[in-house]
């Protein structure tokens, strides 16, 4: 059950490589302000930006539909180097395809700072 929280935290540091080898075919991601992406966009947009140094996912949350579907919901706080802190609340949904686990979503709203 692990895996896909394993995956998870992969791709919030690896980039576009990351994201390529766990997407699901027809995948969708939205992300303020860029939008709603689909599979090779999100690779392409993610190869430009810089890469987060450290990630915490807090009030994680699991639901499991069915056997082959499993829901992350989280409280995201990332860093990268020189900047501030990014807070989200984030979404990704994973199917299991051939065995392995694929995310087919992810979505993430940014939480402004007062």
């Amino acid at each position: 059950m692990d895996e896909p929280w394993v995956l998870e935290e992969r791709m919030w540091r690896g980039g576009g490589v990351a994201f390529g080898a766990a997407m699901a075919p027809d995948c969708l991601m939205a992300f303020a302000p860029v939008g709603i992406l689909r599979n090779q966009a999100i690779v392409e947009g993610l190869e430009q930006a810089p890469r987060w140094s450290e990630i915490h996912m807090n009030q994680r949350i699991t639901a499991s539909p069915s056997a082959d579907t499993m829901v992350l919901a989280y409280r995201a706080t990332a860093r990268r180097e020189g900047a501030e802190p990014y807070e989200a609340w984030c979404t990704s949904t994973y199917i299991r395809l051939g065995g392995r686990w694929k995310i087919v979503q992810h979505q993430q709203s940014q939480i402004l700072q007062d």
